[in-house]
């Protein structure tokens, strides 16, 4: 366990010295955030029947979307980590006294939180005092925030969770491209990342609702917003807790098998 918070610290640390980049993101996510508010205003403006979510709950979603893409998006990688695994060089790493999954759990972890400290503050920042209807309002009540920030910290263990799984896979595809596509493309879909989960038809909500991806970024967005009641929400996060520990079980289980069979330089 110590060297896995000695690895987590480090990773931290060295995240959180990318300011310029950090900045970078801030603008872009800011641009984007506008875009897709003002497509969602052309919709509803036009909309003849009450959509399943508010506007207001939707700039919400969006905005909050913006603050903590590095807790959601799954198409984030970490190159060093493909590199040991397509180059051979994943023999260093286990010549390590410390577990592999664990290990690189905390260097993603670490990785994702840097850089959600270094956005996050400022695009909330600005967001709760925009003129409307671009404003993004406070939460309705102190139970609603804790709850939000449970769902959002166990979204993101579930996310790294994926995110794990997908590099394992590369032990057998030996493909990043691939494995990104798979889980990166689809499971943001599947999360509401593209088109929020309310406003999906009802065939592909039956989908989504039985798989993972929702949990990491459409549920906690909701709870903020309210649209998801807090009794709700609190069974929300049991699942997400039953589902965090299902993912770990599962990646712990295809790391120690793609390990007994891994070739390295051919030998």
């Amino acid at each position: 366990m110590k060297a896995y918070l000695s690895v987590f610290k480090l990773r931290l640390t060295n995240g959180l010295q990318y300011r310029t980049a950090a900045l970078a993101g801030i603008a872009t996510q800011f641009f984007w955030g506008f875009i897709i508010i003002m497509v969602f205003e052309a919709f509803y403006s036009g909309a003849v029947t009450q959509p399943p979510i508010s506007l207001k709950q939707l700039i919400t979603y969006v905005w909050l979307q913006q603050a903590f893409l590095a807790f959601i998006m799954l198409w984030f990688r970490d190159n060093e980590l493909f590199q040991l695994i397509t180059t051979g060089n994943i023999a260093y790493e286990l010549c390590r006294p410390s577990g592999i999954y664990g290990l690189w759990y905390a260097k993603l972890i670490a990785q994702r939180l840097a850089s959600a400290i270094l956005r996050s503050l400022p695009i909330l920042a600005v967001a709760f005092f925009l003129p409307e209807p671009y404003r993004m309002p406070a939460p309705s009540d102190p139970l609603a925030l804790l709850l939000f920030i449970v769902a959002l910290v166990l979204g993101l263990c579930m996310i790294v969770s994926l995110s794990m799984l997908m590099y394992i896979s590369v032990f057998v595809t030996l493909s990043p491209a691939g494995s990104l596509l798979m889980f990166g493309v689809i499971g943001e879909f599947l999360a509401g990342m593209v088109i929020p989960v309310p406003l999906m038809p009802s065939w592909l909500q039956s989908i989504v609702y039985v798989l993972p991806f929702r949990w990491t970024a459409d549920f906690p967005f909701r709870v903020y917003s309210g649209h998801i009641p807090k009794e709700e929400a609190l069974i929300g996060i049991a699942i997400q807790l039953v589902w965090f520990i299902v993912l770990v079980a599962l990646g712990r289980a295809a790391m120690a098998k793609a390990l007994r069979r891994v070739v390295v330089n051919g030998g």
